[in-house]
């Protein structure tokens, strides 16, 4: 019943952020930035200008990398910094579902279709799949719940749906993280590169992988431990160690692979070049000289990075580009991003604070604990002093999503641009949609437990059919309670005046970037 609701308010998401964007990129001047805008030398066509009105606003700033490689392939070298799963899922798409419009639609058209079509489809499943996650980690159906529901109007909504990857890599990390707590540790593994394959932040997550193999061997050793005798201890413990390494060493391997091979790919284009730039059409050369954009050329230098001991393309172009680098950003005109990202930052900071303090001694062990082990008094020695319920966001599973969301926080704050950080982590983490959801189920009474069980048995006593408290929550009005209907984030918009001040904040937060994400972006004017 719960993946339902949040599937239909989802598709309502989708749909509400279409026609939003088709509306003020319509209404709203463009703002003519310095930034990618390649020449579309194609001939239009009779329906290229009707896609163009409507989803236009979907094809700004990096977007048009994005779609650039999709149509020309890797032409300059700094489009290397854009990862090709996207790309290449544009261009099947477009090839194959859309290939019937081929007679009225040039082919950026029917990416720009193709971007509508995966986007789309990817958010709704990546609501359904963060439920699904929610509900292993949690151990809390309610706070999967709200938590879904909350992704559905992301802080980093307009690049959910614009050509970027966030939603692809969003799909593809949550479901690896579903995968991995089902236990299907080689299908995870294999879906995690194929996130590499979509952004580089993707190689972060070997250290899932690592993390969960290391927990299981020290399972294992301490089953070894309390059974085995002296000498089967020993060759126990070598056996468990070398499943240790050969499987973190295979794993690691598998995720590392597609950065890998995309790297080479970049040295064999540009410091091995077969190509002359003849080959390249003119109007594509023009604006490489214009904006120093190099492309490949065999009859040239090879670049300066190629000489590096470690060659990497993708380091380089962060360097050179876009002055990417440790504390770079850090200057007063830049205050007005850090701005951007303080919300971002605040509730990432708050998340792993709370969760420390609340679990300290648990968190000093960093979380490798074997949670079945019992005492003869049935208790867990191991659990001593994590004083708050197993279940919710201070669940022992959550410890390794807040040390991933954690790293790539402070990784965004010291190194990134600092206004990229809110989808940065939209996308990569389910931690700021839990954590925001235990914010709201803390501190606002629409969502107290008290009230929910309250409502569910006053329910009962007028109903033959119980209702679970997840399905529905309850508030107070005057004397009386009343059932809140099935979208609990609509009560709290259409009650904001009775609403706590967190929810106020934290709603306010979440609407606010989701409403001018889409009006800001979509007219080529600066967003995160």
């Amino acid at each position: 019943m719960d993946v339902g609701r949040v599937v239909k308010f989802a598709t309502f998401s989708r749909a509400l952020t279409l026609l939003l964007q088709a509306v003020f990129n319509s209404l709203i001047p463009d703002h003519v930035p310095d930034a990618f805008s390649p020449p579309h030398v194609a001939e239009p066509k009779c329906w290229d200008s009707l896609v163009e009105v409507i989803f236009g606003g979907l094809s700004r700033w990096d977007a048009e990398h994005f779609l650039f490689i999709a149509e020309r392939g890797y032409v300059y070298e700094h489009n290397f910094a854009f990862f090709p799963l996207l790309p290449l899922s544009l261009r099947a798409v477009a090839a194959t579902v859309f290939w019937p419009l081929g007679g009225l639609l040039n082919f950026r058209s029917r990416l720009l279709l193709s971007v509508v079509l995966i986007n789309s489809v990817l958010f709704i499943l990546n609501a359904v799949t963060l439920y699904s996650l929610g509900r292993l980690v949690l151990q809390d159906r309610r706070l999967a719940y709200y938590s879904s529901l909350l992704y559905c109007i992301t802080p980093a909504n307009v690049f959910m749906a614009a050509a970027y990857s966030e939603s692809l890599f969003a799909f593809l990390a949550f479901g690896a993280m579903w995968l991995l707590e089902k236990g299907q540790a080689l299908t995870s593994c294999f879906v995690f590169a194929l996130a590499t394959a979509t952004r580089s932040n993707g190689i972060v997550s070997v250290g899932f992988l690592l993390y969960i193999q290391f927990q299981r061997c020290i399972l294992q050793a301490r089953v070894v431990g309390r059974t085995a005798v002296k000498l089967t201890k020993f060759l126990s413990y070598a056996r468990i160690s070398f499943q240790f390494v050969l499987s973190a060493a295979v794993g690691t391997a598998v995720v590392l692979l597609p950065f890998g091979l995309f790297q080479y790919y970049g040295y064999v284009t540009f410091c091995k070049p077969t190509m002359k730039p003849e080959l390249i059409s003119n109007a594509l050369l023009e604006l490489s000289e214009k904006k120093g954009y190099r492309v490949p050329d065999m009859t040239r230098d090879s670049p300066s990075w190629c000489f590096h001991q470690y060659p990497l393309l993708y380091s380089y172009i962060q360097d050179v580009y876009w002055n990417v680098g440790f504390l770079r950003y850090y200057k007063l005109r830049q205050v007005p991003n850090f701005l951007l990202a303080l919300p971002v930052t605040v509730l990432g900071t708050a998340a792993a604070w709370q969760y420390c303090t609340a679990n300290p001694w648990f968190c000093l062990q960093l979380g490798l604990i074997d949670g079945k082990q019992k005492d003869q008094r049935g208790e867990n020695p191991d659990l001593k002093g994590f004083d708050k319920p197993a279940s919710g966001f201070y669940s022992p599973k959550v410890f390794v999503y807040l040390v991933h969301a954690t790293v790539l926080l402070a990784f965004g704050v010291f190194c990134m641009h600092i206004q990229v950080l809110t989808r940065f982590l939209a996308s990569s983490s389910p931690v700021l949609y839990w954590f925001s959801a235990h914010l709201l189920q803390k501190h606002e009474p629409f969502y107290s437990t008290d009230r929910v069980e309250k409502a569910a048995s006053s329910t009962q006593s007028h109903t033959r059919r119980a209702r679970l408290p997840t399905s529905s929550d309850a508030c107070k009005t005057g004397s009386e309670w009343r059932i809140l209907p099935q979208n609990p984030l609509a009560e709290l918009l259409l009650n904001w005046a009775q609403c706590s001040a967190v929810t106020r904040c934290l709603l306010g937060y979440f609407i606010s970037y989701w409403v001018l994400g889409l009006v800001l972006h979509c007219n080529w004017l600066p967003w995160t």
